[in-house]
């Protein structure tokens, strides 16, 4: 996914008129990814654009986005990377990215098949608390900058971590049939 940045991917969100900035965008796919299956990249359009239909010379940068980010989960590598802006730019701009990414990622989880994510054990249940806290992060003003970027970098690395975590703990429940809807008479 280092091939597509932020910025292009704030700017692609742009001109389709997401109703999300990139971070909470990305964080809703990666989220999504670890409960849905089968999660399509129309699923996520629907969840991000308005109509959820993306203009054609928008689609292929949102799949090449759909695809990394699937692919990483899956590698099991611990390649996993959360699409923020880049380390050049503010830490304050980067912090709030930051929140806004676990607020979609939270979001996104909610959006999948798994009824009880609780249920998945305690370390599963600690991850989202923390990431429900995460939601909430900003600079200190009264830290130096060296150690808000050390804070900041801690963070970003709990939260990719926890992410392919979360993915491999949810894997068997993601692949469980869903009830279907079936009406009685």
């Amino acid at each position: 996914m280092n091939e597509f940045s932020y910025t292009d991917f704030q700017r692609v969100l742009a001109t389709a008129n997401a109703l999300s900035e990139a971070a909470e965008a990305h964080g809703t796919l990666a989220g999504a990814l670890c409960t849905a299956s089968p999660y399509t990249m129309d699923d996520w359009l629907a969840e991000i654009l308005p109509d959820g239909r993306a203009p054609e010379s928008q689609r292929e940068s949102l799949r090449e986005i759909f695809e990394a980010t699937g692919s990483a989960l899956l590698n099991r590598q611990m390649d996993f990377q959360p699409l923020l802006p880049a380390d050049d730019e503010p830490l304050a701009v980067r912090t709030t990215a930051l929140g806004e990414w676990c607020h979609g990622f939270l979001y996104g989880l909610g959006t999948g098949h798994v009824q009880n994510l609780e249920a998945a054990g305690d370390e599963v249940s600690e991850i989202l608390k923390d990431f429900t806290e995460i939601t909430h992060v900003d600079v200190d003003p009264d830290d130096s900058d060296e150690a808000n970027e050390e804070a900041y970098v801690e963070l970003l690395e709990f939260v990719r971590v926890g992410v392919q975590l979360l993915f491999e703990q949810f894997e068997s429940l993601r692949n469980v049939p869903r009830p279907t809807d079936a009406s009685l008479h």
